[in-house]
């Protein structure tokens, strides 16, 4: 019999009932609840934060059944029934001034058919603090509080500044009970994508414990090494024989492609479960992912803020600023990083300085193909094709067709809609050289006014200089005086040299030239 995975199951009485593959994660659940009372947890989509919110919500309705032959069932002892409020804040889209209202309207009204109201609760937190007191007053429990992204309503109006802050307003007050009527509530967890700073939701509820960076609960969700090897073991061999690979050479493909989120400084890499499971379930390799659709607010952040995507892959920070999103702020790295797009990469402990990159190669690659139609006139349904032409006309040696292409990639771009040509070119270079460097080697340094470029196939090596309000004469003396060639004058393959201008006037590639 084929085996179930849970893809898009978030239920776990669902999940249990029906059979579908688990990974135990009851361990971290349990310690949670037994250690504290109040927390906060950021993780990427995809990476399991409602079905650990759904376990909970089985654990705390005392259903012990569905916790046979995992590790709580050894864990709890006791299986007491708690009154729970659950709260689904990913249910709604969030592009009118009375979609959050309506939702919560709808929660409360939900929670006071079983629990009753009182006619002086007129307002949202009265209401959420009465239901509270009244969840308790009637079961002889303590409440348990689960929201289920609580960050949706700030992350969709992230261009919408007075939007944002209405929500913004709306929200502060109603999670601010949880501080207020902490002596009826036994525990409570918010989940989301981002962590938003202190003029934020949070300014009014200062007592969560935020164990998103936290090395005790790096498993909580998404899934381990050691855990494909022991519990998806007979997957693996699966997955081999349909792709008719090694046991080694798949494990190191699913590494490459779907390992490396880092949460803390310490900690193992983990799997994006929803890309490990879909692979397993159609026996081969995808992005899968990306395929779930890319949030488009990182792209207008990135873009409205000017930001150098070279940097981004070699970005350097602290803990504060990964730790939390200013509303108000420019900087988009906090965003990115909480989203999955990048991910830890090293710390040094000295300083307390965290280096970020992509995690693996399907986040890098899909990220910066879903960026191409937002920086070039390629359009989403051709970028791949573009890019599959560029590559080949790179490796059959067509430089004046792989330029040409390049200059079709910059033309057409809104003037408006650029407001630092400089920083556009860079990012437009970046993206293309970016793609084309999954099928050839490309190596790409950045500085002010200058980019260089090596492009290495199995017959040609490429060494290029592109500089802005130049000329490419100068590009090509660059290549010369910098001695960027050295490296490569033994090697058998072609060596070519090519000086790039673009140009303010024309906002694109104004020549090149070829030695």
């Amino acid at each position: 019999m084929a085996k179930r995975y849970p893809i898009g199951v978030q239920k776990f009485e669902k999940l249990r009932n029906d059979g579908y593959v688990y990974i135990d994660k009851t361990a971290w659940v349990y310690q949670l609840v037994k250690s504290g009372s109040y927390y906060f947890l950021s993780r990427p989509r995809r990476f399991g934060k409602s079905l650990l919110i759904s376990t909970l919500e089985a654990y705390f309705q005392g259903k012990k059944e569905l916790f046979g032959g995992l590790a709580m069932e050894q864990l709890e002892k006791d299986w007491v029934e708690y009154p729970i409020l659950h709260l689904d804040l990913n249910i709604s889209q969030y592009d009118r001034a009375d979609s959050l209202y309506s939702l919560l309207n709808d929660s409360l009204s939900r929670w006071e058919e079983l629990y009753g109201t009182r006619p002086s609760e007129t307002t949202l937190p009265l209401r959420f603090a009465g239901v509270i007191r009244r969840a308790y007053e009637k079961t002889g429990q303590r409440v348990v509080i689960l929201v289920d992204e609580y960050d949706k309503p700030i992350l969709q109006t992230i261009q919408d500044e007075t939007l944002q802050a209405e929500f913004r307003n709306m929200l502060k007050p109603f999670y601010g009970v949880l501080k207020t009527m902490d002596g009826f509530i036994k525990f409570a967890l918010l989940t989301g994508v981002t962590k938003f700073g202190k003029v934020s939701v949070f300014s009014d509820l200062n007592n969560l414990m935020d164990i998103s960076m936290d090395d005790r609960y790096v498993e909580i969700c998404g899934i381990t090494e050691q855990e494909i090897q022991t519990c998806l073991k007979e997957d693996l061999e699966d997955l081999a024989a349909a792709q008719q690979m090694t046991h080694e050479a798949v494990c190191a493909e699913l590494k490459k492609r779907y390992d490396g989120y880092h949460f803390t400084a310490k900690s193992m890499g983990m799997y994006n479960p929803f890309s490990l499971l879909n692979t397993f379930a159609k026996k081969e390799f995808g992005n899968y992912w990306f395929e779930t659709g890319t949030p488009t607010y990182l792209v207008h952040l990135l873009k409205n803020t000017d930001y150098d995507l070279y940097d981004m892959a070699h970005t350097e920070t602290d803990a504060d600023v990964l730790n939390s999103i200013d509303s108000a702020s420019c900087n988009p790295i906090p965003v990115i990083y909480q989203s999955g797009y990048l991910t830890i990469k090293g710390y040094d402990p000295e300083f307390k300085i965290y280096t970020l990159g992509f995690p693996n190669q399907e986040v890098e690659e899909g990220f910066v193909r879903y960026l191409l139609p937002y920086y070039t006139s390629v359009n989403t349904v051709e970028s791949s094709f573009q890019i599959q032409h560029f590559v080949r006309e790179i490796r059959r040696g067509d430089y004046d067709a792989f330029l040409s292409r390049l200059q079709s990639f910059l033309a057409d771009t809104p003037y408006e809609l650029i407001r630092n040509l400089e920083v556009h070119y860079q990012n437009v270079l970046f993206i293309v050289f970016k793609l084309a460097g999954f099928y050839v080697k490309a190596e790409y340094h950045t500085s002010r006014g200058r980019i260089d470029l090596v492009l290495q196939t199995d017959h040609y090596i490429y060494v290029m200089e592109f500089k802005l309000n130049g000329s490419a004469e100068e590009a090509l003396a660059q290549i010369e005086e910098k001695g960027y060639s050295d490296p490569f004058r033994s090697d058998p393959r072609k060596l070519v040299e090519i000086g790039v201008n673009f140009s303010d006037k024309t906002r694109n590639i104004a020549g090149w030239l070829v030695k």
